[in-house]
């Protein structure tokens, strides 16, 4: 019996852990609640794009960059004109429209007009707006929507439309032979500049 009673003394001192009887140390845990990383996922509403508004290229611009330069003309011999003016479009919508001239040596001149139609109507315009003379026969140019050329005693005009862009060259020779001669030559400047505007 006394040796019972040494074992369970043993056993009850060996022991250093909590006391099960003990309820204010039972259920304690070894790390707080309070300490331990609370995370919340806030709810994520997916992103809106914003609504694409088309860039309306300004007409200015347009017209500006169809325009004929003094480089694309250099082989005709030519030097800077007055900038006014010519063609049978010379009235078109004067905000939209650029006009460059060049002199021959001869006297003669060249004009470049590119005129930008707001509502895309370039095609309509021309078709809507003959120039004087008799109609006269020059290359078809690819991609243009439409295309006429006159020829009025020594002067010849050549119009191209595309998009909301009209392009009017105008020459003025010693005769209306080498006018047309001239435009002819011109006219494939004319068309590249114009086939690269939007």
């Amino acid at each position: 019996m006394i040796a019972l009673a040494a074992v369970a003394l043993a056993g009850l001192t060996a022991c250093d852990g909590p006391d099960p009887n003990n309820l204010e140390t039972y259920y304690d845990d070894p790390v707080p609640a309070s300490s331990a990383p609370v995370t919340t996922e806030a709810p994520v509403s997916p992103a809106k794009a914003a609504p694409v508004t088309p860039v309306v290229p300004d007409p200015g611009l347009l017209a500006q960059r169809a325009l004929l330069s003094d480089a694309d003309v250099a082989e005709e011999g030519v030097q800077p004109g007055s900038g006014e003016a010519a063609g049978c479009l010379a009235d078109g919508p004067a905000a939209g429209s650029r006009t460059a001239t060049w002199r021959y040596p001869s006297g003669s001149e060249l004009s470049h007009r590119v005129v930008a139609f707001p509502d895309s109507s370039a095609a309509r315009a021309v078709a809507e707006n003959e120039c004087a003379g008799k109609a006269v026969s020059v290359p078809a140019q690819p991609g243009v929507e439409l295309q006429q050329a006159w020829s009025d005693g020594k002067t010849c005009t050549v119009v191209l439309a595309k998009g909301s862009l009209v392009s009017e060259l105008t020459v003025s020779a010693s005769t209306g032979t080498r006018a047309v001669d001239a435009a002819k030559r011109l006219l494939p400047a004319m068309t590249a500049k114009l086939m690269a505007q939007p």
